[in-house]
């Protein structure tokens, strides 16, 4: 059984989502939020999964912040840890502590559009796809080695907030299925890429429309 410690900063869809898979040889361990009284935290508590609430506004730099976070998550003893909207820019050191068992999901196709307003930004460079990455975490913001990527259209007449919402549903398929490669051995980083032992359609979630 790997334990599994989530990390997010609101409603956390994505975790909702990992914990709603049930993923075989898993164990949500917990559900941590960096911001008191997120939506996601009482979420988890009401199926039982328990939580923790660390507030970075307490800590006076983003160092002692993260030295913190790491003593709470090892507390746990994590296998894996998943940044499910967790929106907190984290030290080299802290990504180098959980180096190839962190996950996060992007909501881009990197390395396309890092950083935030990603489908706004689609939106106006007039891309005809969009979608999201799942990718180990490194110290450099929204990069390292690419799990998988899903795929949606991008529609004449998209919002940044309906391409939002399209993605989004690729999203909750996907991470799930990221988790449950990693839990099962399946994934492995070689040379600065991930190679897993089946190659198949889980790595593109590609939106019906598309076909």
């Amino acid at each position: 059984m790997k334990n599994i410690v989530i990390l997010i900063s609101g409603r956390g869809s994505n975790m909702q989502a990992i914990v709603e898979a049930q993923i075989p040889g898993a164990r949500i361990a917990a559900v941590i939020s960096n911001r008191p009284g997120a939506a996601g935290l009482a979420w988890a508590a009401e199926r039982g999964v328990p939580t923790a609430t660390l507030d970075h506004k307490a800590f006076a730099s983003r160092e002692a912040f993260d030295v913190a976070l790491a003593e709470l998550i090892d507390g746990y003893a994590p296998d894996l840890v998943v940044l499910a909207g967790f929106m907190r820019i984290l030290t080299p050191d802290f990504t180098r502590r959980y180096e190839g068992r962190m996950l996060n999901i992007h909501p881009s196709l990197l390395p396309a559009f890092t950083g935030l307003h990603t489908h706004q930004r689609a939106i106006d460079m007039g891309c005809k796809v969009a979608g999201c990455t799942v990718h180990f975490v490194t110290a450099d913001l929204d990069h390292g080695p690419i799990v998988a990527q899903g795929v949606v259209p991008v529609q004449d007449d998209d919002s940044e907030d309906t391409l939002a919402a399209r993605v989004l549903k690729i999203e909750h398929q996907m991470y799930p299925e990221a988790v449950r490669r990693f839990v099962a051995g399946e994934l492995a980083i070689v040379d600065g890429r991930v190679k897993g032992r089946a190659q198949d359609a889980t790595q593109w979630l590609i939106s019906p429309s598309l076909n």
